[in-house]
């Protein structure tokens, strides 16, 4: 079932995509929306030179009325992975992380990657705060000639807004990759 919070947020981040998608970071109006991103987030706006996805992800999660008790809105996508998984554990919270091989991904869910070479997993997730990885959120789910997937929306990718698919299985799971595999899904059950 698709929750009002859950409908919110992809409308709301497919919004972003559809204003800005062939903008580029560095041009406007895209700059001045990545500046908005961060100071609605109570951060100092460090230019576009730095990464701003987590900054995207967590801007687009408070702006469909998450709060910050609810949600850990950071700079870092480790950060807010570790918090979520750590509600899994606790059974606490309306974000919650798992491994890709144990749920299915939803709209409103958020999946996280591996980026710069790295190999993460899910376990290294469960017990690290920092290190490098990435994030988008779920916003379509499908299936095409080359079978299922669900769509994903992420900020700076490729330095702009993009959407990517990431393909499931028959079971409905993500199918793992060997270039940044994949690290988590947060369960969004707001």
């Amino acid at each position: 079932m698709i929750t009002d919070y859950v409908k919110k947020l992809v409308d709301l981040t497919n919004n972003q995509y559809e204003q800005f998608h062939f903008e580029s970071e560095d041009d406007q109006p895209l700059s001045q929306q990545i500046k908005e991103y961060w100071q609605n987030l109570g951060l100092d706006f460090p230019g576009t030179e730095t990464p701003w996805s987590a900054v995207f992800v967590s801007y687009c999660v408070k702006s469909a009325g998450a709060t910050k008790q609810e949600f850990l809105f950071a700079p870092s996508h480790s950060r807010f992975v570790h918090f979520a998984i750590q509600n899994t554990v606790n059974n606490t919270g309306v974000f919650r992380g798992f491994d890709i091989a144990d749920v299915t991904p939803e709209l409103g869910d958020i999946i996280q990657n591996n980026r710069g070479g790295n190999k993460y997993d899910f376990t290294y997730a469960q017990k690290h705060k920092d290190y490098p990885s990435h994030s988008a959120i779920v916003v379509e789910k499908g299936t095409d000639a080359n079978g299922h997937y669900v769509m994903t929306i992420g900020g700076n990718e490729s330095d702009s807004i993009r959407k990517k698919k990431v393909r499931l299985n028959d079971g409905m799971k993500i199918i793992q990759r060997s270039s940044s595999p994949y690290i988590s899904v947060i369960r969004d059950l707001k």
